[in-house]
């Protein structure tokens, strides 16, 4: 298996803090946001490498903070050759570069590079081998209609099978929500070039491929439990950073 972090976004909401910074690095608690993910890849058994992919205004950064760690898992940087928000290829053009350009053929593990979640991905990969080589998606339960707006809405069967699936919609059907974790088997990595190739297709925001996959395939839906913070706006960063630095105070 290998994991891929998204973190090629300009995170122009957080400006001008991401001005000229990536936000997967910026701190929370006493570490980057993105330490806490590479942390959970690299207790993955079988995960044997993660890819990061930026940009090419923050490739550097990365690069300066990567020789400063030493990480149990073989780590690889990928520039996207972006520079500007205006030229960025979005979350789903960037998995169809890094898989192109790194030539990836295994399942694959897609993360967020702004997501920060309190559970390890033990019980969603034991979910994932129950569904028989069908992809899965992290889901998290706002408890909140009017929250849950601002996301990518889920309604899960019985089964957890994804049954529908709405980008920010204006009156929400469910509370669930998906994050920014991805399980793809490496037999369905090809849909994401057949999605990206079709040049009406929506490329940002995962959420809409998802919803264009489960209308071909079984997507499933895996709830996380553990608190699940989506660092978009300076709310969140805040939240995320006083929950964080109480945890530190705690140990």
């Amino acid at each position: 298996m290998k994991a891929l972090i998204l973190a090629a976004g300009y995170a122009t909401r957080l400006y001008p803090l991401t001005k000229d910074f990536p936000k997967p690095l910026l701190k929370v608690g006493d570490k980057p946001i993105i330490d806490y993910i590479v942390e959970k890849l690299e207790g993955i058994p079988g995960l044997d490498e993660i890819f990061i992919i930026t940009n090419s205004k923050f490739i550097s950064i990365f690069r300066k903070w990567a020789k400063s760690r030493s990480f149990k898992k073989k780590v690889t940087l990928v520039d996207d050759l972006t520079k500007s928000n205006e030229t960025k290829l979005g979350a789903i053009g960037d998995m169809d570069f890094a898989i192109n350009k790194t030539k990836i053929k295994d399942d694959l593990l897609v993360v967020g590079g702004d997501n920060l979640f309190e559970d390890d991905f033990h019980d969603f990969l034991r979910f994932v081998s129950l569904r028989k080589a069908k992809p899965v998606i992290g889901i998290y339960d706002l408890k909140n209609r009017k929250k849950a707006s601002n996301y990518g809405v889920v309604k899960l069967g019985s089964s957890g099978r994804i049954l529908n699936f709405n980008e920010k919609p204006k009156k929400p059907d469910s509370t669930l929500v998906a994050m920014c974790v991805y399980y793809f088997p490496k037999i369905k990595l090809k849909l994401i070039k057949r999605y990206y190739s079709d040049k009406t297709t929506k490329r940002d925001a995962t959420g809409f491929y998802i919803d264009w996959l489960r209308r071909h395939d079984e997507v499933y839906g895996f709830i996380f439990s553990g608190r699940w913070f989506d660092i978009g706006h300076y709310k969140f960063y805040n939240e995320a950073n006083r929950v964080f630095s109480n945890k530190k105070g705690e140990r």
